[in-house]
């Protein structure tokens, strides 16, 4: 786990990295650990970001997992928003948004509605999902 404090420039605020077994807990404890650097970050209203980070770790521990692969979260904070990254193992499982709905599916529309852009990046091993996800303005008192 890295942190970091603000730079100079102020543009960029931050970078937190873990890696963790791509398992129901290891997925958890992302959102879990995300969501304590989002209130260390001060970002306010993290509740976006945390939604975006619980969704692309349980995809890559449901859908991109590889036995004893682990995958990787990594969040960026820049001035007015939080960029989320999750790698995991499994290039040739690229994530989809559904057109018909069953029993599950919901996790990238989701992703679509909260973040401003998603996409997919190809590794060498494996990909990296990506979203960025704006932080709301602090509200001040008139």
């Amino acid at each position: 786990m890295k942190s970091e404090n603000a730079t100079p420039t102020g543009e960029f605020t931050g970078e937190f990295v873990l890696r963790l077994s791509a398992t129901r807990r290891g997925a958890r404890l992302a959102r879990l650990l995300a969501v304590q650097q989002l209130h260390d970050w001060d970002v306010p209203d993290p509740d976006a970001a945390a939604l975006v980070v619980a969704e692309l770790a349980n995809n890559a521990a449901t859908h991109g997992r590889v036995p004893g692969r682990d995958f990787e979260v990594r969040m960026e904070r820049g001035e007015d928003h939080v960029r989320i990254e999750v790698s995991d193992t499994r290039g040739e499982r690229e994530p989809v948004p559904v057109a018909v709905r069953d029993e599950g599916g919901y996790g990238l529309l989701l992703v679509s509605a909260l973040a401003s852009a998603w996409g997919v990046k190809a590794r060498c091993v494996g990909k990296t999902v990506w979203a960025t996800v704006p932080c709301r303005a602090v509200r001040t008192p008139s």
